[in-house]
């Protein structure tokens, strides 16, 4: 995204920040997986957010004083050797293109610099959800290091990235678009006999050649009566003829994510009660777009699915009392989305225009090992919400006509 976005960024940001404050944040560094390697290196999302860096190390500081604004960054200097074996790190110029911030200096000047500061103004710093907790954080270390009394700005920045700008909404349609290209490639392969894994990796070879960062999560294909455990995805089990397999997935471009369900027979034609289990889950979806708007709640979208449960489920003979729901949907319809697949939010908080959540209802009947969820992401709009993935087919008929014509 251009620099101007990061810039109209921090201002947004800097309208919650109270004056005379300093916000610190660290964009994270490696983390060892083995002797050999580090694990890929995940950027703090606020600190990328705010900045547009996606490099270790690096830390960031806003300033708001007298009402005006001033913002800094400490990066790496260059080191050659570093550069010969893994690439050098980008210059000040590089930074202050991609950024807009101007005032760049060097990670050693840092400490100085908080010395100076760090009386002069109220500290602000992301301490949630786990970054106090952790052994060695950068912030907790800072902290001590430096005796300072902070201030959290984890929901400050939260309400923020909650509202998504139209350059973010750009970027998570590609996610989407990119998406579905490995969902056409999931129903053109599958079929019963395969592992899980096997069929996962038509999704994973398709999203990287057309263009994804990686993909926004570890990829659920659950089959059989693996669909009904919520966050399956050792992906290992043999797929048998007359099984459902769910499949939530989603790419990521650019950071933004994608977070899409969908679940298909392996033989490539549901069996009548199947179709039946999944028309209530696919009509409940439809209901709580229905229901999608500003000022309402995912909480209370989340209520909608179950008093439909409630009806529904008793008219099949699933279910004979209310409180029994939970036996077979057991999660909420929804949540934010954007440079976290469950991006940060505060969840009492009515939706405003601009927030792209998810629309995921479910159901689970372990007994029969039928596992059904059916997920689409929605942008709210003054008046309602768009499902940015609607060109993704779900129905039952579109479902067997696409896997009959085109299934392998």
């Amino acid at each position: 995204m251009d620099k101007t976005f990061y810039i109209n960024t921090r201002k947004r940001v800097a309208e919650k920040l109270p004056d005379n404050s300093m916000m610190i944040l660290f964009a994270g560094k490696d983390i060892r997986e083995s002797e050999d390697q580090s694990y890929e290196f995940c950027i703090n999302r606020n600190f990328y957010y705010l900045t547009g860096v996606n490099e270790q190390n690096d830390i960031f500081v806003m300033i708001k004083n007298n009402n005006e604004l001033k913002s800094m960054m400490f990066i790496n200097e260059y080191d050659e050797l570093f550069a010969k074996w893994n690439g050098r790190k980008m210059f000040k110029e590089e930074v202050e293109d991609l950024s807009g911030i101007e005032n760049i200096l060097y990670l050693k000047d840092f400490n100085d610099f908080l010395n100076e500061n760090k009386d002069k103004y109220s500290i602000y710093m992301d301490t949630k959800p786990n970054l106090f907790t952790e052994p060695l954080g950068e912030e907790a270390k800072l902290v001590e290091e430096h005796n300072l009394e902070v201030i959290d700005c984890h929901d400050l920045i939260a309400l923020c990235r909650m509202e998504k700008q139209p350059e973010e909404i750009e970027e998570i349609k590609k996610a989407i678009a990119v998406t579905s290209k490995g969902i056409k490639a999931l129903m053109e392969n599958i079929k019963p006999g395969l592992y899980e894994y096997q069929v996962e990796s038509y999704f994973d070879q398709q999203i990287k050649f057309n263009g994804a960062s990686g993909i926004a999560f570890k990829t659920i294909a659950a089959s059989g009566a693996n669909g009904c455990i919520l966050h399956y995805h050792t992906n290992n089990t043999i797929i048998n003829d007359n099984e459902l397999v769910l499949f939530d997935l989603g790419a990521e471009y650019n950071l933004y994510k994608s977070d899409i369900t969908r679940t298909i027979p392996a033989n490539g034609k549901f069996t009548e009660r199947q179709k039946l289990i999944y028309n209530i889950v696919l009509n409940g979806q439809k209901l709580v777009f229905e229901n999608i708007k500003p000022g309402i709640t995912v909480m209370e979208l989340n209520q909608i699915l179950i008093d439909y449960y409630k009806i529904e489920l008793k008219k099949i003979g699933l279910i004979e009392r209310d409180e029994e729901v939970s036996k077979y949907y057991f999660h909420g319809v929804s949540h934010h989305l954007g440079l976290d697949t469950h991006d940060v939010a505060i969840r009492k908080n009515p939706l405003t225009p601009g927030c792209i959540i998810t629309v995921e209802p479910g159901l689970y009947i372990a007994e029969e090992g039928i596992g059904i969820r059916i997920e689409d992401d929605a942008l709210v709009t003054s008046d309602g919400a768009i499902n940015l993935s609607k060109e993704i087919i779900k129905e039952v008929s579109d479902i067997e006509n696409y896997m009959a014509k085109h299934n392998k």
